[in-house]
């Protein structure tokens, strides 16, 4: 059941307050660190950040694609390193279990992960394989009853954190591509499960990626997410998790565009040159007005999708167009902050350098810009054949 409007309002300011009153202050101290304090995990906890989209009868918010994608705009306004906690559990890690799983899995995991107490990662791209996920070279070989896994999963976020990972591993050799593939849950401490040391990241220091290296780790059939009757048919639940996964990007990507411009007016309004403020000059105004009509853009064009997602179930086309222009909008508003600080924007102790490096990074995950690309591409040259 979706939460109705005053109660989500009710959330929506309590998130944004986090946001602004207890995250940013802390930016600092997770750049240095390279870690999330505890006391704030705790909060994150408290305040029930881990289970967005976790169904409520199984202890989450049960928000719909649109009251997410809003949180987590919200939650963005600050380093969007805390939202990459929360992340595995609201999306990619958990959706999953909420959309395939079996009642026996979702009854194990979800009241934990709603809580916090237990982190899913989503294990997917590989070494040799990121964007083109259909072919997964990591092997899972029958034995008996069970399956036995072998073979390394790449940046996996959460993956030091993680209780539980979906991890996505070739079932049927015979078959190269998308059909061969299924979804196993896998509890990180199953013997044969390494976990490297967490990556050196240019940007959004607190996020934690790591390889995870498999070797003859068994699972029983139990473990394919929905159970065995859903062999093979991994690549399915990977691009249904993947399609919601993408408007949560599009929303960090306007959250963390709202901040920079922010940040810029702000310095703009209190920066001097020629004895006037800077955001007197046109072609500062100009910089500044760009980067509010490309952000009001993006903000309409994802929640419309999420709209679409919440009625229909069916956004592939419109998923990627948001994901691809939020994401690609929020580096051009992130060069342009840096460019009305001048000089300021290049030094660490103004927050837009951070910002400016944490943005980096929306264009690359869950599906590169290029890789958008060819989706829509796809889906528009399709959709064109078929009227003909």
């Amino acid at each position: 059941m979706a939460m109705d409007d005053d109660s989500f309002e009710q959330v929506l300011d309590t998130v944004s307050r986090f946001a602004r009153d207890r995250l940013i202050p802390a930016e600092t101290k997770v750049e240095e660190l390279d870690d999330i304090p505890e006391d704030i995990v705790q909060d994150m906890r408290d305040l029930g950040l881990f289970g967005l989209s976790i169904p409520e009868s199984f202890g989450g918010l049960e928000l719909t694609t649109l009251q997410e994608s809003q949180v987590v705009e919200a939650l963005c306004y600050a380093s969007m390193s805390f939202r990459s906690l929360v992340g595995t559990n609201v999306g990619i890690g958990a959706q999953g279990i909420v959309m395939e799983g079996t009642d026996a899995q979702k009854e194990q995991y979800l009241p934990g992960l709603a809580s916090g107490e237990l982190i899913a990662s989503f294990a997917l791209t590989e070494p040799d394989n990121g964007s083109d996920a259909s072919h997964i070279r990591t092997s899972a070989r029958k034995d008996g009853s069970d399956y036995v896994i072998n073979g390394t999963k790449r940046y996996i976020t959460n993956a030091v954190r993680a209780n539980v990972f979906t991890l996505f591993a070739r079932t049927n050799p015979d078959d190269p591509g998308a059909g061969g593939v299924s979804a196993f849950l896998v509890p990180a401490d199953t013997p044969g499960i390494t976990i490297a040391t967490p990556d050196r990241k240019m940007g959004q220091k607190g996020t934690k990626t790591s390889d995870v290296i498999l070797e003859d780790v068994r699972i029983p059939e139990e473990f394919i997410v929905g159970g065995p009757q859903n062999l093979n048919r991994g690549f399915r639940t990977a691009m249904k998790v993947l399609d919601r996964g993408r408007i949560h990007v599009s929303s960090m990507a306007v959250g963390t565009a709202q901040r920079m411009l922010d940040e810029a007016l702000g310095y703009a309004m209190e920066r001097k040159q020629f004895n006037v403020p800077i955001c007197e000059h046109q072609l500062v105004q100009g910089l500044l007005a760009d980067s509010q009509a490309e952000l009001a853009a993006g903000r309409a064009l994802v929640r419309e999708t999420a709209r679409k997602y919440d009625a229909t179930g069916a956004v592939a086309l419109e998923a990627s167009c948001a994901k691809y222009f939020c994401t690609e909008m929020a580096g051009r508003v992130a060069d342009r902050a840096v460019q009305v600080h001048g000089g300021a924007g290049y030094m660490a102790e103004y927050p837009i350098e951070r910002l400016y490096r944490d943005a980096r990074l929306l264009r690359i995950y869950e599906g590169t810009s290029q890789i958008q690309q060819i989706i829509i591409a796809r889906n528009i040259i399709k959709a064109a054949a078929q009227r003909m």
